[in-house]
């Protein structure tokens, strides 16, 4: 009995979907981090994790079969010379999904969708907080003096 591979529709005929999943894919690659519904988050994340599996090769043919489904030349540049030196070592899991609060207009499922290697600390340095301190204090000029150095 043949048994079919479930795939979320997304409310969009076939070539549609395939539209969104690549365009989401490409501003992925892109810009790291994007922000869209869990849905199309969890179908993106198929997408671009055998994406980034056919890159790690390094072929010129790994590069003819991802123009097929990414077609922007930006794009696959920094996918060949950029992500790929990041996760090169990494078996698999080069995504990950982050849920979020509903959208407020139509309550529906957020989620941002990172590439994992390119997530950012929060910036948590002495600088910072002096920088916070002289804004509180009024007449502190030691505190901005040593700032200014």
């Amino acid at each position: 009995m043949r048994k079919v591979k479930p795939v979320r529709k997304l409310g969009r005929t076939a070539a549609h979907r395939k539209a969104t999943l690549s365009n989401l894919s490409t501003q992925l690659l892109i810009h790291k981090r994007i922000e869209t519904t869990e849905a199309k988050a969890k179908e993106t994340r198929r997408v671009v994790e055998k994406i980034i599996t056919k890159a790690r090769k390094g072929t010129v043919h790994a590069q003819r079969e991802i123009f097929k489904s990414i077609r922007d030349k930006q794009a696959i540049r920094m996918l060949f010379e950029e992500i790929v030196g990041k996760v090169g070592l990494r078996n698999g899991g080069y995504t990950r999904v982050i849920k979020l609060a509903p959208r407020y207009g139509d309550a529906a499922k957020m989620a941002v969708i990172e590439l994992v290697d390119y997530t950012e600390a929060p910036l948590t340095s002495q600088a910072s907080g002096k920088q916070d301190r002289a804004k509180r204090v009024k007449g502190s000029k030691k505190i901005t003096e040593s700032i200014a150095e």
